[in-house]
């Protein structure tokens, strides 16, 4: 990936990356899809929309979000 991306972007123009899901995601590909880009960031698309718009993360972020919902702390956002 060349460039810096930010957030909001197109997830199409985001070149060169892997895009992957969960295993658990439903047949109607209604799932988050994630990438991994340079410097660590991570970037975040909708599976049902495929062209975007992408939010893009940074390794603390990420490190934050994975410890919160490890611990849980996200478990009532599907309820």
């Amino acid at each position: 990936m060349t460039g810096r991306v930010e957030n909001g972007v197109a997830a199409d123009s985001i070149s060169g990356v892997a895009w992957r899901k969960a295993s658990a995601s439903d047949t109607f590909e209604a799932c988050v899809e994630v990438a991994r880009l340079g410097d660590g960031e991570v970037a975040f698309r909708n599976s049902r929309f495929p062209a975007g718009p992408a939010l893009v993360f940074t390794r603390p972020e990420m490190l934050a979000f994975l410890d919160g919902a490890k611990k849980g702390e996200f478990d009532g956002m599907t309820v």
